[in-house]
């Protein structure tokens, strides 16, 4: 898992649990873009959730009975609540760790902002 490259002032290198070893950039607009630890997991539950709902999509197209359809839209926001999860723990482990030891004010800042419109 390699992270994208950027010609920019600050390269990083990290050593995964696995040891893979990961390298990438902050410029100074934050805007980099890498792949984290788990990518894979993340886009494997995303998917089964895109088939939960097209399967509630057609429950609801059948008729079926709303409390039938509530249980399976609470699934589905646990799942949610799960991934959501996941991408954060990611973050925090790599992105806000550069961000506190390189004083990356924006980065924290947008932390910030992420979790509140998360959290409501």
């Amino acid at each position: 898992m390699k992270h994208l490259e950027h010609e920019h002032e600050h390269e990083h290198t990290h050593v995964l649990a696995d040891g893979t070893v990961v390298t990438h950039s902050h410029g100074a607009g934050h805007g980099h873009t890498h792949s984290h630890a788990h990518t894979k997991a993340v886009l494997n539950r995303m998917s089964r959730l895109i088939g939960h709902l097209e399967s509630i999509k057609t429950m609801v197209e059948q008729g079926r009975d709303c409390s039938e359809v509530l249980i399976q839209l609470s699934a589905v926001k646990s799942a949610i609540n799960g991934v959501s999860k996941i991408i954060l723990k990611d973050h925090m482990e790599h992105c806000i760790v550069d961000a506190v030891r390189d004083n990356d004010q924006e980065a924290l800042e947008q932390l910030n902002k992420a979790i509140d419109q998360f959290i409501k």
